[in-house]
């Protein structure tokens, strides 16, 4: 079986919830015996073209197609207008290469040129794609955002979705976006992302620390609620000079965003796997208040590492957290986040541990990649039309 992967990026070469997606979604179709061409760039200092996150094995089944992302002077939509010329350069490439494919996954708006011009490009195989959370269909988090959504990004994000034979869905409140665009029921494909086995946590410690430690962990994006959580956690921390709870950032933050705390610790951009594991594994409570997301990479790392979750309820993340697994909120009002913090605080210790231990069961049973990869393959059998 060979498919073809086009990518905005893959994980660490480039940084996001979307590109490491699509990193696990390559290694594991590799990891199954299916033959992948690659399509991605690179922004950060690997050497791309050794694939060294990959494995020998895994590289052998792996061909890798270097496509730049086109730049150009910043205007307003300038990155809408360089992902269409990214994806007429992967089109022209998949043209000239004279592949036989048995499927082409497309990420966001890489497969723009090449759905619009199908017949053109004489491909016989169903091409998917994934835009992850669709979150310029979401609540934006001001009205800059809302006009970038209704001018710039829902009218091609819909034609790109009716124009696919298939089109992924993480599921919970992200399939009904895609329905609401028109997208026939029976061109929709529920898969959720996951996490390797190997992220999980053995176990959850027995005793916790007297302290409560929380911790957001994500890039700087406006959606992403930093903003408000600030506000929260100032309020909180005010009139409480006892260490009893921590608040830790992992990620590259802006300075002038930071908090002045000597109960808040910054450790910023994190790229090693492992370190990550290790930072998470020494906190409770992720935070995840975010205005608009698909299913958070951030949400499944925290949990298989033993964490119960803070979270919005946007996207797929109700599919994760729960009464069970942490605490959803309707949206990231900083007063409200303020309210669950005090709440947590006032847990036993027994009551957040159950939390933790759900959280990291829900992943090690339904999350996997190993598991999630099978049912992915069971649907998408080679020479499906």
């Amino acid at each position: 079986m060979r498919i073809a992967l086009v990518t905005d990026g893959i994980w660490p070469y480039v940084l996001g919830g979307m590109q490491k997606h699509s990193y696990y979604l390559c290694k594991y179709l590799a990891k199954r015996g299916v033959e992948v061409h690659l399509f991605h760039f690179n922004q950060s200092s690997y050497d791309i073209s050794q694939l060294e996150f990959f494995t020998d094995e895994e590289k052998k089944l792996i061909r890798s197609f270097i496509v730049p992302f086109p730049s150009s002077v910043k205007f307003p939509g300038h990155y809408l207008y360089n992902s269409y010329r990214y994806s007429m350069r992967v089109a022209h490439i998949l043209s000239r290469g004279n592949f036989a494919y048995d499927f082409i996954y497309t990420k966001g708006f890489t497969g723009w040129h090449l759905l619009k011009f199908k017949s053109r490009y004489h491909i016989q195989c169903p091409v998917g794609v994934n835009f992850h959370g669709y979150e310029m269909f979401q609540r934006p988090p001001d009205r800059k955002t809302w006009l970038q959504h209704w001018l710039l990004l829902r009218k091609p994000v819909k034609k790109i979705s009716l124009n696919a034979d298939v089109v992924f869905s993480y599921g919970g409140k992200i399939t009904g976006i895609i329905k609401d665009l028109g997208v026939p029921a029976g061109k929709i494909f529920e898969l959720p992302s996951g996490v390797e086995s190997s992220f999980l946590e053995e176990s959850v410690p027995a005793d916790p620390s007297s302290v409560i430690r929380f911790v957001f962990l994500g890039r700087y994006e406006r959606r992403k609620g930093v903003e408000e959580l600030n506000v929260a956690i100032s309020d909180f921390l005010d009139g409480r000079p006892a260490p009893e709870a921590e608040f830790h950032f992992i990620g590259p933050l802006p300075e002038n965003i930071q908090l002045t705390n000597q109960q808040v610790f910054y450790h910023g951009e994190v790229r090693d796997k492992y370190k990550l594991r290790a930072l998470l594994t020494r906190c409770d409570v992720l935070l995840c208040p975010s205005w608009s997301e698909g299913m958070p990479n951030v949400i499944l790392e925290a949990m298989a590492c033993g964490l119960a979750v803070l979270a919005t309820d946007v996207g797929a993340t109700s599919i994760l957290v729960n009464h069970k697994t942490g605490w959803l909120i309707p949206s990231p009002d900083a007063r409200v986040i303020k309210e669950k913090l005090v709440e947590i605080m006032t847990l036993s210790s027994g009551q957040l541990m159950d939390r933790k231990r759900n959280a990291r069961r829900l992943i090690a049973e339904q999350f996997t990649w190993e598991r999630l990869i099978d049912v992915f393959l069971s649907h998408f059998k080679p020479g499906m039309r």
